[in-house]
């Protein structure tokens, strides 16, 4: 695509009427400025977030045991696909794909740690074979889905890179793939299997690290990848406990190491229990089952640690630090609209009815097909099923729970499900939830009654932040009668006045106006860092009549 066109509605935000004094002496009534997208100090009034730009990053576990859950996941991203480009979400996504491989001392295979990976999975089947597992069945969770042996990238441009190349997403922007010759389902289905050669001490938060940071670095391949405003959603999909260690204390892993957190000692070389032992701490056994799991902080030794000195103490990176990570990103997102919250999901070793049966730990192999599954991971398995069996998530779910959107959010998972379909439509609903119309938050006047529809009086005004920190106001003309942008135009707007062409939010909520901005690419313009389109309109003194399904 040479130019992307998209289409949004955007965010509302009040501002002062006084910076338009000369607009005001020309008008019998009060003028309401409002803000779409806006940053700015002096805020007043309402905020609405409408954003549809929407960044999906799956780190996928292509550790040994994977296939099945990746069969699953391929199988169900219709699920997730359909909610985005529904009629009432049409959003303008990218997603993402990274895996858990981030390197070890004991893994000889070269790790993504955070590379996105776009490529068929049929075109790396040699992925999907590693020793002792069974190489027909691990490779149908390629084939099986896959019908394309190569997916090709149209080259676009991006906010932070004006040069059009291949990127290392798939992307819809306003319907538009940068996929050719597939749709997007299709080229998720052959991406999203990873294979199951990666390695087995999965660093799950160190790798979403990893992808979130070279995202921001210009010279990597995922660079542009985590769009300022745009939605972000990380979605995790293991059957394993987190293993991302501070690369200072690797002897944790050395069969000439201290051996502190090994199952058995007299071992050759360490299992996954490593990283069970390494980041987490069991309290109240009872006939084999813990009362409590928790994640916990140890030195080199096995002794706990501080939270003040964990990050460079602790064999495995703190909990806290990846927090931290991600709250900082969404307070970034919180700056362009208040409303934004980052999305965290996790399709992991929680029961498969969960939350109505919580996490479980026991310190036996009951129910494994395993007799070793303590030895080798630490803890006994949190579900068991034909697709899965999995450790329970510790550091993972304390992670993500501190992203819970919502008394009633849930965003743990169960990878041993049968149908990862109900778990992709859950966090594709959450995204949906993320979206709102640009109603406009006020009751605005009809200025010529004699005709039944709405006549509103607005002008409205484009914004733009460049690189150089240099500001430029745009005016912002109405669209063509067919919606289309004015000749010379890269950006127009339409005022939605009918209930049957508003949003049903902006009808329910009472409002009676809705704006829709039309914008294409200004390729005179320079690299935009972010947009505003400030809306004035004439308000009614008449609300009862112009309004009258607003409360109050």
């Amino acid at each position: 695509m040479s130019r992307a066109s998209f289409v949004s509605r955007l965010s509302l935000l009040g501002v002062s009427a006084a910076a338009l004094p000369a607009l005001l002496a020309c008008l019998d009534h009060p003028l309401k400025a409002v803000e779409y997208d806006a940053v700015q100090v002096d805020q007043e009034g309402i905020s609405i977030s409408i954003n549809k730009d929407v960044d999906i990053l799956f780190i996928v576990d292509n550790s040994g045991s994977m296939g099945e859950e990746q069969n699953n996941l391929a199988e169900n991203f219709e699920n997730l696909v359909s909610v985005l480009e529904a009629d009432d979400v049409r959003a303008n996504y990218r997603i993402g794909i990274t895996t858990t491989d981030n390197g070890n001392p004991w893994c000889s295979t070269g790790s993504e740690a955070g590379s996105l990976v776009l490529s068929s999975c049929r075109s790396r089947l040699d992925d999907f074979i590693f020793e002792g597992v069974t190489e027909v069945d691990q490779r149908a969770a390629c084939t099986d889905n896959c019908i394309h042996e190569e997916i090709e990238i149209i080259p676009t441009s991006t906010s932070k890179d004006p040069n059009e190349e291949p990127r290392k997403w798939i992307e819809s922007t306003d319907g538009n793939l940068n996929v050719e010759g597939a749709t997007s389902v299709e080229a998720l289905k052959c991406v999203g299997p990873q294979g199951i050669n990666g390695c087995g001490f999965e660093s799950h938060l160190e790798s979403m690290w990893k992808a979130l940071t070279r995202a921001t670095i210009s010279n990597d391949p995922s660079y542009g990848f985590i769009r300022d405003g745009a939605i972000l959603s990380i979605v995790f999909v293991t059957d394993e406990v987190d293993c991302s260690y501070n690369d200072a204390h690797s002897s944790i892993f050395a069969a000439s190491g201290n051996k502190a957190f090994w199952s058995n000692p007299d071992d050759d070389s360490p299992t996954s229990a490593v990283c069970w032992n390494a980041g987490v701490k069991c309290e109240g056994e009872n006939g084999g089952i813990y009362d409590s799991c928790a994640a916990q902080d140890y030195n080199e030794d096995g002794e706990e640690v501080s939270a003040a000195n964990a990050e460079d103490d602790a064999v495995l990176r703190p909990v806290s630090r990846y927090v931290s990570i991600v709250q900082e990103l969404e307070e970034k997102k919180k700056a362009l609209n208040p409303d934004q919250e980052v999305l965290v999901a996790a399709i992991t070793g929680v029961p498969t009815n969960y939350p109505d049966a919580d996490i479980q730990f026991v310190n036996t192999s009951a129910g494994s097909t395993n007799p070793n599954f303590v030895a080798d991971f630490g803890i006994g398995p949190g579900c068991v099923s034909t697709v899965a069996e999995a450790v329970p998530p510790v550091r993972l779910a304390e992670f993500a729970r501190n992203f819970l959107v919502g008394s009633d959010d849930v965003n743990l998972f169960s990878v041993c499900s049968t149908d990862y379909g109900p778990a992709l439509n859950s966090i594709a609903d959450k995204i949906r939830d993320q979206i709102r119309p640009a109603c406009m938050p006020e009751c605005v006047a009809d200025i010529d009654p004699t005709t039944p529809e709405l006549d509103p009086s607005c002008v409205l005004t484009k914004r733009v932040l460049l690189e150089d920190g240099e500001t430029m106001d745009i005016p912002v003309p109405t669209c063509e009668d067919d919606g289309s942008l004015p000749e010379g135009e890269y950006t127009c707007f339409v005022a939605l006045t009918e209930e049957s062409e508003m949003d049903p939010q902006c009808v329910e909520e009472g409002w009676n106006l809705e704006f829709e901005v039309i914008e294409e690419t200004d390729p005179d313009l320079p690299p935009v860092v972010s947009s505003t389109i400030i809306a004035t309109c004439e308000l009614s003194q008449n609300r009862r009549n112009d309004c009258p399904n607003l409360p109050g």
